[in-house]
């Protein structure tokens, strides 16, 4: 959410990060119109003001009167009026800072200033890591995972429709197995702590991250208790410190957390649909970071190689791609994205974005911190990535290391995890 002062002082700030979406024309109409009922809102405060004083004043008079035994009853009609016309006021009020909150919360974060400009195509690979294999002769994950008996897309989409997956024998294993090694990776190794999160949330928390009120429709919904399945532990855990107060000798927190992810959106592009690739439910591990704005940008560095870790581990060639503006989240103010590259299917498939928001989201759940005792309170700097989504890493591990027989290598940092050192 952006900062109304900022708004009003800075608009053209706001309208070059929408144009650098490609959203001016759709969406700079509200920053013109909430500049407008900012200067109602703030005509109606000094009203508004000016009357209390008035009535205050009428009120004191009132009671000098009265100690000196004289006549009050015009004052008091007066202070009746003031009232009835204050109420009135506070009325128009409420109804315009309730629209300028609703805009406000239609406008997507400003991209940093070295976000490439353009859409989906326009995104510029940073770096790559491995080999990717040659796709000649492999089988699809979704062959391979039939063939081994450990993948079962059809009794998932029986049981609950399609974009639903039943992991069977060493798949629902190997899914574990993932998972332990992504924490512990992530704790031992990186420091992050552990956290086990709830997977419903309310509305506050949904808001925080930028998934309500915009994407309400994106979102499994409990509607009689108001509650919403997670899409990504990101909200949940971003929350734990909505409405605190940090200090800056705490920060950076580093959280990591498992949970299922729901989306209702799956496949809502019309590709990429088969398998593993686009689902309703999955299962993922999350890392959340929140730090000061001087130390945003190398904490967003760090997280993103802490992504990259877990596939090196793996042993599956990927590659770091900065998001072009167009193509960057809503809430995002730049994003890595991982790519693996899945022999079987020919294709990169991200199965991690790495994620800085400056003080976006903070500044919905009110997550401040400050710098010392005495000190103004700021808002810190929340970001987070994948560590990594497991439907995507399954499907390429499944295709990179399929072997000639059928079966399929397990990478050497994951055995101790599984058990074998092969999938067969």
């Amino acid at each position: 959410m952006h900062d109304l002062r900022a708004l009003r002082e800075d608009a053209d700030a706001i309208r070059g990060g929408l144009e650098r979406r490609g959203k001016l024309d759709a969406l700079g109409p509200l920053v013109d119109r909430a500049l407008e009922l900012d200067v109602e809102r703030r005509a109606l405060i000094q009203a508004v003001e000016e009357r209390k004083a008035a009535r205050n004043a009428a009120s004191q008079e009132v009671a000098r009167r009265k100690k000196a035994r004289e006549s009050a009853d015009d004052l008091i009609e007066q202070t009746r009026a003031l009232g009835v016309e204050i109420a009135r006021l506070e009325g128009e009020l409420a109804e315009i800072e309730g629209t300028l909150e609703q805009i406000m919360y239609e406008l997507p974060n400003t991209p940093l200033a070295d976000v490439p400009p353009g859409g989906e195509e326009d995104g510029r690979v940073l770096r790559s890591w491995g080999t990717p294999r040659d796709g000649d002769g492999l089988r699809m994950h979704w062959d391979i995972g039939a063939a081994l008996g450990i993948l079962d897309l059809t009794r998932g989409s029986k049981i609950a429709g399609s974009g639903f997956i039943v992991f069977r024998g060493s798949g629902a294993r190997l899914t574990r197995a993932l998972i332990s090694l992504m924490i512990d990776v992530h704790v031992r190794d990186h420091g992050y702590e552990e956290v086990w999160v709830p997977f419903l949330v309310n509305r506050a928390t949904a808001t925080t991250t930028g998934q309500l009120p915009k994407f309400e429709d994106d979102m499994y919904v409990i509607k009689d208790d108001d509650l919403f399945l997670v899409p990504t532990a990101e909200v949940p855990v971003t929350s734990l410190h909505r409405d605190e107060m940090l200090e800056a000798a705490e920060l950076p927190r580093a959280y990591v957390c498992y949970t299922p992810c729901f989306r209702r959106e799956a496949g809502a592009h019309g590709k990429d649909t088969r398998g593993l690739l686009r689902v309703h439910q999955f299962d993922k591990v999350e890392l959340v970071r929140l730090t000061t704005p001087e130390d945003a940008a190398s904490q967003h560095e760090l997280l993103t190689v802490h992504a990259e870790k877990i596939l090196q581990l793996l042993e599956l060639p990927y590659r770091v791609k900065v998001l072009a503006a167009g193509d960057t989240g809503f809430s995002s103010a730049k994003t890595y994205d991982l790519e693996v590259w899945a022999p079987g299917v020919r294709t990169w498939l991200e199965v991690s974005s790495c994620s800085t928001f400056t003080d976006f989201q903070a500044r919905r759940g009110s997550i401040r911190f400050r710098s010392a005792r005495g000190e103004k309170p700021r808002l810190v700097h929340t970001l987070n990535g994948s560590g990594l989504a497991l439907p995507r890493t399954i499907a390429t591990l499944l295709e990179h290391h399929q072997r000639p027989d059928g079966t399929v290598a397990v990478p050497a940092a994951l055995r101790p995890y599984l058990g074998v050192d092969v999938l067969a």
